[in-house]
């Protein structure tokens, strides 16, 4: 929600880039529409298919892509979820890491809400977020202030911190509008968490491969999110890390994490020339 395609270039790529391994792979990631680098349009409502339709149109018919495996952060997992549904004779197999799963029913949408952006004042990016999610008139005057004057802060902080590399992760708060950011999080976060159900069906039926990684002291996503996924869908391959959270489930661990991607698309592979 408050990240970029850096999220996954400044991590895992170098670690799935190396050499013999990675030369069967051509890798993607992505500026989700409205994010990072990817165009901010002030005439879109940011729903769960504008998304699907952005990496469409950027990413697979760009790339003609027609066969391919998907991996997927927190609220990453939801779009991702629906194109992979969409494209499903393409995909190979879906990696979910994280994904803030709710099963479907009436108020969902308000179960994910409280879940997942609590009014909390620490830490700062729960904070950011809880203004992004309830108060949106709030939440418009720091992005006027913030987002609109990214530059002028990343100077500001250079200086303050003597560092002519700030770290990704707080340049990234500033790469989206307050439009993009607030109609995101309650057309993708909040009201796309009652698609997932819909999709994994259409993934469980084809016996497409499913797999969930989930950090056992995740504070943003309950980890019960991915053990409750499993319970509903059986077919899904759930692991758990210990004493890993929402971001160190990729941070910190990346060999591990690009290792577990490895082995994962090589099984995918190897299934579907069992199965052919």
């Amino acid at each position: 929600m408050l990240s970029s395609s850096s999220f996954w270039t400044k991590t895992v790529f170098p670690k799935l880039s190396e050499p013999n391994k990675s030369k069967e792979y051509n890798m993607f990631a992505v500026d989700l529409l409205g994010y990072g680098k990817s165009p901010k349009p002030w005439d879109n409502l940011y729903t769960l298919k504008d998304h699907v339709e952005w990496i469409e149109k950027s990413v697979i018919s760009e790339f003609q892509l027609n066969s391919f495996h998907l991996v997927a952060h927190s609220m990453g997992c939801i779009i991702g979820l629906a194109l992979a549904a969409k494209h499903s004779k393409s995909l190979k197999s879906i990696t979910l890491v994280a994904p803030p799963y709710f099963p479907s029913k009436d108020g969902v949408e308000f179960t994910a809400m409280n879940w997942l952006t609590p009014k909390r004042l620490w830490p700062p990016v729960a904070f950011i977020s809880s203004i992004m999610a309830w108060y949106e008139h709030l939440g418009r005057c720091v992005c006027l202030l913030v987002c609109r004057n990214h530059r002028t802060w990343e100077a500001l902080l250079r200086r303050l911190t003597g560092s002519r590399d700030l770290n990704f992760i707080v340049l990234d708060l500033t790469k989206h509008t307050h439009h993009s950011g607030w109609h995101t999080t309650h057309n993708v976060l909040y009201r796309g968490v009652k698609d997932m159900d819909k999709n994994l069906e259409i993934l469980i039926k084809l016996r497409k491969k499913v797999h969930v990684i989930v950090g056992s002291r995740d504070k943003t996503v309950p980890p019960d999110c991915g053990q409750n996924m499993k319970n509903k869908f059986p077919d899904v391959e759930l692991l758990s890390i210990p004493n890993a959270g929402h971001r160190s489930v990729v941070f910190s661990r990346e060999n591990e994490f690009s290792h577990n991607l490895f082995h994962i698309w090589n099984n995918a592979a190897s299934h579907h020339i069992h199965q052919a």
